[in-house]
């Protein structure tokens, strides 16, 4: 059975932008979920990404959603792929990875294994998986579903939502919380800069963010 669903309305390119300026890690400093857990990893080295999430949800051998969503998603898009627990059969490979990059795709990100390691590094499209395999899905029928709330590496993604990712994982945002975790990530970023050029200076680490000081304090009082 499928179960197809409309695209999500596109993130703004602006606010998209704003977005890639911040780390996940970061953000990780001042925001407690959306993060999906460590076992999501980036299978090549990838640029930081952000884009709207396109989900996609299919089971264990049968790869035709995988196939379908290629052919919707839009440039900037990023799909986002619930494989409904299967850990055994790679849910892209090499072709459809050069499809998606084709089609504009900024990422693919799959709670699941993957396989073509060497095409998808020639191919250059970012994809965060648990793992590699040598067992392919095929193109059976069984059904799937396109663009419903989804689980991913832990964390509820919605379509719309918007997800960043780097080497260090990958986190997802409601586009409600862009403006406010990348302006307050990219002024972390900046000030982490500042405590870097003092730390050249000669200064200690611990004396330039007080842990010190806290420290002194505790054991003054003990």
């Amino acid at each position: 059975m499928y179960l197809l669903k409309s695209l999500p309305e596109p993130i703004a390119a602006e606010r998209i932008d704003l977005l890639s300026r911040a780390e996940p890690a970061t953000i990780g400093h001042f925001l407690h979920t959306g993060f999906m857990d460590s076992g999501i990893r980036a299978m090549l080295p990838p640029k930081r990404i952000a884009g709207t999430a396109v989900t996609v949800r299919y089971p264990g051998p049968d790869g035709a959603m995988a196939h379908y969503a290629v052919g919707q998603a839009r440039p900037g898009d990023i799909l986002v792929i619930d494989r409904c627990g299967d850990q055994r059969h790679a849910s892209l490979g090499g072709a459809l990875a050069y499809a998606a990059r084709a089609a504009g795709v900024a990422g693919i990100i799959v709670d699941g294994v993957v396989t073509d390691i060497e095409e998808l590094r020639r191919y250059g499209l970012p994809v965060w998986s648990r793992g590699l395999t040598t067992i392919t899905v095929k193109t059976l029928g069984i059904g799937g579903e396109f663009c419903i709330p989804v689980s991913c590496g832990g964390v509820a993604v919605s379509p719309g939502d918007a997800i960043l990712a780097d080497e260090n994982g990958v986190l997802v945002l409601r586009p409600e919380l862009i403006e406010y975790a990348a302006n307050k990530a990219i002024g972390l970023q900046t000030a982490e800069k500042q405590t870097l050029q003092r730390v050249d200076a000669g200064e200690k680490y611990p004396d330039i963010l007080g842990t010190s000081a806290i420290i002194a304090q505790h054991l003054a009082q003990h």
